[in-house]
């Protein structure tokens, strides 16, 4: 029975201009790291994504959350976790604050994570291995489809995962080889000319194959100079990815991602305000082919169908520390496999959650294994840090999600 909870405000600053983008100039990485701990004496930790003031306020929702369940088992718990996430996600005394949405449903994740590295822990395997073993009747009574019916009913939703477990066996060789990463830190906004170019060139000895470049200057000039640092140095056979971090008006990224076009942009990310689905549609058609990657802000499965209703994203980057937490993450896949969009996630939490998920989204739903984001910075304060090697994550054996901070 789970008997004891606790949450935990945990920040930390990063040094010389690391994970400056063009809105935060200045991050402080933060986590409301939530505990659960049962009678057996295992404690499972969830963690929502925060960047620094207001991590405090994530922290309260998700003690709140946190005490409701007190008393329950967690093998019985998770049994039907989609009813609890749903009881939970609308909770009469915080649904005005949300609903779905902001410091709410980030202390919700928190909570929800805890409850999968506490299952994952209690059968003594690592969170991939569970999910992955898990039959379709298991893995969709853990989801909470309300607000879907119209694009994903419950039979549906088994009917799709079925039909991948017949060659699920296949796709488990992913486990042996690792899962591919790519090096988002070689351009951080603050990072001058050099530093990208030594970087890029780093990477590239590190045996990544893609990489990603922070834009969204002032000066669009110093954008489209520093894309070009990029191809310049890594070749036309590497993937450059560009991240605007919503930084762009709609007039301004249809202007300056057509001059980026020239060097080939695998992606532009967050282009513009990650609300505006409207914008999103534009943008697309004035660029094609260039693609757009959205989902770093997007809060819940609601607003990703509107996206993937759109025909707007040619990748989704939904965050399990961002949204509702690992059953909402899966939820969100499920519904990009149904449109045929490649889910790569965004790692707020450095990739130690999500070297799971990807994988279980490989092998469960037949996902592309296209790359996961590596983001160093934060890798000496877990128990078992992520483990990249020549390019790719190496599967982690360790019960649970990866998400003990020391």
């Amino acid at each position: 029975m789970i008997n004891r909870t606790d949450v935990r405000d945990v920040r930390y600053n990063l040094e010389n201009g690391a994970g400056s983008d063009a809105v935060h100039k200045n991050p402080q990485y933060a986590y409301a790291a939530a505990m659960l701990a049962d009678d057996t004496g295992i404690t499972g930790t969830g963690l929502a994504f925060t960047l620094g003031e207001g991590n405090d306020l994530v922290c309260r929702a998700a003690g709140f959350y946190a005490d409701r369940l007190k008393g329950q088992d967690i093998e019985d718990l998770m049994q039907h976790f989609g009813q609890t996430f749903n009881a939970l996600s609308n909770e009469q005394q915080f649904r005005w604050l949300g609903p779905h949405k902001g410091v709410v449903h980030l202390g919700l994740a928190a909570v929800t994570n805890a409850c999968f590295d506490l299952w994952a822990k209690k059968r003594g395997v690592p969170l991939w291995k569970l999910l992955t073993n898990l039959t379709p009747e298991q893995i969709v009574n853990i989801l909470d489809l309300s607000y879907l019916e119209d694009v994903l009913t419950r039979q549906e939703a088994l009917d799709m995962l079925k039909e991948q477990a017949a060659s699920a066996p296949s796709r488990r060789r992913i486990v042996e080889t690792g899962y591919p990463g790519y090096d988002t830190s070689v351009g951080w906004f603050n990072y001058n000319d050099e530093q990208v170019r030594e970087n890029c060139k780093r990477a590239l000895d590190k045996g990544f194959k893609a990489m990603k470049l922070k834009v969204g200057a002032a000066d669009p000039l110093r954008d489209v100079r520093r894309a070009n640092i990029v191809r310049e140095t890594v070749g036309s056979t590497v993937k450059v990815m560009l991240d605007a971090n919503q930084q762009w008006t709609l007039p301004q990224a249809i202007s300056v991602c057509r001059e980026l076009k020239a060097m080939d942009p695998y992606w532009v990310e967050e282009p513009t305000h990650p609300d505006d689905v409207q914008a999103h549609v534009t943008l697309a058609k004035a660029v094609a082919p260039v693609r757009l990657a959205v989902g770093e802000h997007v809060p819940n499965r609601i607003l990703f169908k509107n996206y993937l209703q759109a025909g707007c994203a040619g990748f989704i980057q939904v965050d399990a520390v961002r949204v509702g937490g690992v059953s909402e993450f899966i939820t969100i896949s499920l519904l990009c496999k149904k449109y045929g969009v490649p889910v790569v996630p965004h790692v707020g939490d450095m990739g130690q959650l999500h070297q799971h998920l990807v994988l279980f989204n490989h092998i469960a739903m037949g996902h592309e294994a296209l790359f996961l984001e590596h983001i160093p910075h934060l890798k000496q304060h877990f128990v078992h840090p992520a483990r990249v090697e020549n390019g790719v994550y190496l599967t982690p054996q360790e019960p649970g999600s990866s998400c003990d901070l020391k």
